[in-house]
């Protein structure tokens, strides 16, 4: 365990030094900060709580940029110390390469966290500051938002994880870079949108509720949607509420998925690691 603490802190360092950390906590703060006020400056009118909007709109922030920013930092974790030398020189010491890709991990996603978790949350402490909520509406949205700070990290691990996958997978940082893009476009953009053309054409005929549901929990962004944005407090905002009513996910459920898409391609990473020559 010592080890792999060990492992996990240079990467860290190693964002430090890169400026990976100050600046991926500079973009999620000012982003979710321009999203918290602009999205709750109607609330006022209709008293809604301002942090449920938030969410709603921090959900959406994370869809997009938690799997981008994971993704850049762990797609050449593995490839890219391959090609500077330095792999080599890391296995001559006594660690144990499941080691190496454990402690990498933990690395990266201690980065995405302390982002995720200081951007949001001075984004929220900001507009609890400065934002008067009906009593105890924002009270009734503290829940929800402790889902949204867990899921988001949990996200950012998913991607990571997958970014160390592809990382064991290729011999060219450059392909790494391609093939990390690719996935993003895919899993964030390209399969709604296709899963969207299906459902249109399909007119239900085919694609039943569970078949749905399964199509839903092959995306992690797709589980992570569901999971924040189908609560009783936010559910009315995210645009969800008719695919709430429709798919039997249970929170559980998608808190499941989210954990598997984390540890089968981490699982996969360390099994391939395993095998690849240096």
């Amino acid at each position: 365990m010592l080890t792999i603490l060990i492992l996990a802190g240079k990467e860290l360092r190693d964002g430090l030094r890169n400026r990976w950390v100050l600046g991926a906590t500079l973009l999620l703060t000012v982003f979710a900060l321009t999203l918290a006020f602009l999205g709750a400056a109607p609330t006022g009118t209709v008293k809604v709580a301002p942090l449920a909007v938030t969410i709603v709109s921090l959900s959406s922030l994370s869809i997009f940029l938690l799997p981008l920013i994971a993704l850049l930092l762990s797609h050449d974790a593995i490839v890219g110390e391959a090609e500077r030398g330095t792999l080599a020189l890391l296995l001559a010491y006594p660690v144990a390469r499941w080691q190496v890709v454990i402690g990498k991990f933990l690395g990266h996603v201690a980065i995405l966290a302390f982002a995720t978790l200081t951007g949001f949350g001075v984004a929220a402490a900001a507009l609890s500051a400065t934002e008067g909520a009906p009593e105890g509406a924002d009270v009734s949205a503290l829940p929800a938002f402790a889902v949204l700070l867990g899921s988001s990290v949990l996200l950012g691990a998913a991607f990571v994880a997958i970014g160390l996958l592809v990382s064991t997978l290729v011999r060219e940082r450059s392909t790494a870079g391609g093939i990390a893009i690719g996935l993003w476009l895919g899993f964030v953009l390209i399969w709604d949108m296709a899963l969207l053309g299906v459902l249109v054409t399909d007119q239900g005929r085919s694609v039943t509720g569970g078949v749905l549901d399964g199509l839903l929990l092959l995306n992690p962004t797709d589980a992570y949607r569901l999971l924040n944005l189908t609560g009783d407090n936010v559910g009315a905002f995210g645009g969800t509420a008719g695919l709430a009513r429709q798919t039997a996910l249970t929170p559980p459920a998608l808190l499941a998925a989210l954990l598997a898409w984390v540890a089968l391609p981490l699982a996969a990473a360390v099994a391939r690691f395993a095998r690849r020559p240096v």
